[in-house]
């Protein structure tokens, strides 16, 4: 599976629309985003959800968590001590069908305690991704909105995948908010 350069970024996105808006050349306005060597620095839309502990004892993945988050819209959030939000890419993406991508976090977060966990977009997914924040310290941790966040690496397959996540209609297909965990029951509704 090589690893695609800058170019084929740019040109896939100017010719395909894969990431949009598009950043050409890297951003280095704050923490840096748009095109790579090989890879696109995402940035971070201004709506996020941050995460309320004080009326719950658990999260379930296969149960509606959304009276547990509170929405927020800003330049800027501060993520709790020891807890977490969810984001969005302020970019849209459009993936491929031989492509796969890995989505690693941004060394200037990763050295203030933030893990950023976004999970690979399958062939041809689309959407906005949503992107989970983890604070590791005792202390807030302040994010920036149209700023970096990640790193996205397409990978290529030597071969086109028999069944994409379009054709088996992912639950997370289109998305256009940030989106919490949906069991399949739910997606299937």
């Amino acid at each position: 599976m090589p690893v695609m350069s800058d170019k084929w970024i740019v040109e896939m996105s100017k010719s395909k629309g894969m990431i949009s808006p598009f950043s050409e050349k890297q951003v280095r306005d704050g923490i840096s985003f748009g095109v790579s060597s090989y890879g696109y620095d995402i940035s971070l839309a201004d709506e996020f959800k941050i995460f309320d502990p004080s009326s719950i004892s658990e999260l379930d993945p296969k149960k509606d968590s959304s009276a547990n988050f509170k929405d927020f819209k800003g330049d800027s959030v501060l993520i709790p001590p020891n807890s977490f939000i969810l984001a969005r890419t302020k970019e849209y993406f459009k993936i491929p069908r031989n492509i796969l991508t890995i989505c690693p976090g941004k060394s200037t977060y990763a050295r203030n305690g933030v893990l950023v966990n976004v999970t690979p977009f399958e062939p041809e997914w689309e959407g906005f991704a949503t992107i989970s924040l983890s604070n590791t310290t005792p202390v807030p941790v302040r994010v920036y909105a149209n700023e970096g966040i990640a790193q996205l690496i397409f990978l290529k397959a030597d071969e086109e995948c028999l069944t994409s996540y379009k054709d088996k209609k992912g639950k997370y297909q289109s998305q256009k908010e940030i989106t919490l965990s949906k069991s399949d029951k739910e997606a299937t509704k």
